[in-house]
C-alpha cells in the first residue's frame, strides 16, 4: 500500500515539473493560476459546506439564515466575489457556484427553457461546443443549429434570421469552442426580439477577453441576456463556472434552478480561488488580454512565414486567443496524420490538442511576448516541415522554457 502512496506522489511531482517547467502549452482551453489561487484551493475551505437561505428560500425559515453554521467567513468571501464579478462584467447579478462551464450551461438551459422548447446553438462542425447537442436532448429540448459562414468563420446572419423566424427558439446560445471573431450582437438582438427569444452567450473561451474589454466588450449593453461559461481559459481562475446577468427575472430563474437541482456543495475552496482571480483580473486583466491578442496575431503571422498553413489569413487570422491551423493542408505537406504530428509535438514538449486550435493565453501568463512567437513558430516548422530530430527540438523548447518560470498579471 505504501507503494501506491509513493507512486502518486512521484507522478504528481513529475507531472508538475514537466508541465509547469519544461513544456510550452498551446491548448486554448487551459491556463494556470497564481500561487495565491493555488493556496486557496488547498485551504480548509475545501472541506466545508454552505447553503445560504436566499439560494433555496423554501428550504429555510429565513432568507438570511445559512443551513450550516461556521460559515461567517465563507459568506464574506462569496460576497466579495459577487461584487468583483459585477464590477468587472458590469452587471447586477453574479453566480459563482457552478462547478464547470458545462454545468453553468445546463443551469441556464433549465432556467430559461422548458421541455419541448427549441434552442439554437453553433454546430460542432462549425466550431461549436458539442455538449449542447447532448444537454438539449437530456433536458428534453429541441436543439437546432445556427447557420454559419465558414468563409468568414462567423454567423450567417441572413440565414440565421430566416431560421429564427421558422424555429422560434426560446433561447439562442452564442459562443463556441473554436472562436476567432466577435459576433454582431446588435443584429442578433434585433432578430431575437422579433420572436421574443433570450440571448445566452457561452463565454467559456473568451470570458477573460470580454472581461479585458478586448473582445465583445459590454455584452449586456449590446443585447446579451445572460453570460456564462468556464473560469479557467482566457480567464485565469481555477477550473469552474460562472453565470452573469443584468436581468432581475433571469436572475430569479437561475437562483431557482441551481442549488439542490444542478449542484449542492459549490466547492468553496474553488470559489475562494475564483474570487482571488477576479481581483487579479480587475487589477491586471486589460493588460493581460491585450498581450494575448498581440501574441496570437503574431504567432499566426510567424507560422505563415514558416509555411505552416493557418486559416483566415485574409481576415487577420483572429481577434481572440486562438488561431486555427489548416489540418488538411498540414497533413498534405507533412505526409502525416495530424494526430501523429500532435504526438511528435508532445514528444518535443509542445502541448496541443487534436483539433487544430492553438491558444496563447497560458504562454502569455508566463511572460511571453510577440518576439517569442517567432521561436515557437520555428519549432512547428522544424517538426512538421524540416522533420528535425525531436530530441534536438525538445532541448530548444526546454532551454526557452527556462526563461519563463514566473507567473505574471497577479
Amino acid at each position: 500500500m505504501v507503494k501506491y502512496l509513493l507512486d502518486i506522489d512521484r507522478l504528481v511531482r513529475m507531472h508538475e515539473d514537466w508541465r509547469m517547467n519544461r513544456c510550452i502549452n498551446l491548448i486554448p482551453s487551459e491556463n494556470i493560476t497564481s500561487e495565491r489561487v493555488r493556496r486557496y484551493l488547498a485551504s480548509d475551505l475545501g472541506h466545508r459546506y454552505s447553503l445560504r437561505g436566499r439560494e433555496v428560500p423554501e428550504f429555510l425559515s429565513s432568507e438570511n439564515e445559512n443551513f450550516y453554521c461556521g460559515t461567517k467567513y465563507i459568506e464574506e468571501i462569496e460576497k466579495i466575489g459577487e461584487d468583483l464579478a459585477q464590477k468587472i462584467f458590469k452587471c447586477r447579478y453574479a453566480f459563482l457556484q457552478p462547478l464547470s462551464g458545462h454545468i453553468a450551461g445546463m443551469i441556464v438551459l433549465a432556467a430559461l427553457a422548458r421541455r419541448g422548447d427549441s434552442i439554437m446553438f453553433i454546430d460542432m462542425n462549425d466550431g461549436g461546443y458539442p455538449g449542447y447537442t447532448y444537454v438539449s436532448q437530456y433536458l428534453g429540448l429541441k436543439g437546432e443549429t445556427i447557420p454559419f459562414d465558414l468563409e468568414r468563420f462567423n454567423i450567417d446572419y441572413d440565414r440565421f434570421e430566416k431560421e429564427v423566424f421558422k424555429i422560434k427558439p426560446k433561447l439562442v446560445i452564442l459562443g463556441a469552442s473554436s472562436i476567432l471573431f466577435p459576433y454582431n450582437l446588435k443584429r442578433v438582438r434585433e432578430i431575437c426580439d422579433r420572436v421574443d427569444a433570450y440571448i445566452g452567450y457561452d463565454a467559456s473561451h473568451v470570458l477573460g477577453l470580454i472581461a479585458g474589454k478586448m473582445f465583445q466588450p459590454d455584452p449586456f449593453k449590446n443585447g446579451v441576456d445572460i453570460l456564462f461559461g468556464s473560469t479557467h481559459k482566457t480567464f485565469f481562475g481555477p477550473q469552474g463556472g460562472i453565470i452573469l446577468t443584468d436581468n432581475d427575472d433571469i436572475a430569479e430563474k437561475i437562483l431557482k434552478n441551481m442549488k439542490l437541482k444542478m449542484l449542492d456543495n459549490p466547492h468553496l475552496n474553488r470559489i475562494a480561488g475564483l474570487v482571488q482571480a477576479l481581483w487579479e483580473f480587475l487589477m491586471y486583466g486589460e493588460k493581460y488580454v491585450r498581450q494575448i491578442i498581440c501574441n496570437t496575431k503574431a504567432l499566426g503571422k510567424y507560422l505563415d512565414e514558416e509555411s505552416i498553413p493557418v486559416k483566415y489569413r485574409e481576415l487577420g487570422y483572429t481577434e481572440s486567443h486562438q488561431i486555427l491551423l489548416d489540418i488538411e493542408k498540414i497533413e498534405e505537406k507533412s505526409g502525416l496524420k495530424y494526430s501523429q504530428i500532435a504526438r511528435k509535438m508532445e514528444d518535443a514538449n509542445i502541448i496541443i490538442d487534436l483539433g487544430g486550435r492553438i491558444g496563447t493565453q497560458e504562454i502569455t501568463r508566463i511572460g511571453m511576448r510577440e518576439k517569442d512567437m517567432k521561436y515557437i513558430a520555428s519549432f512547428f516548422s522544424e517538426i512538421i516541415i524540416k522533420k528535425e530530430d525531436i530530441n534536438i527540438v525538445k532541448r530548444k523548447v526546454m532551454d526557452m522554457r527556462k526563461r519563463f518560470r514566473k507567473i505574471y498579471y497577479c
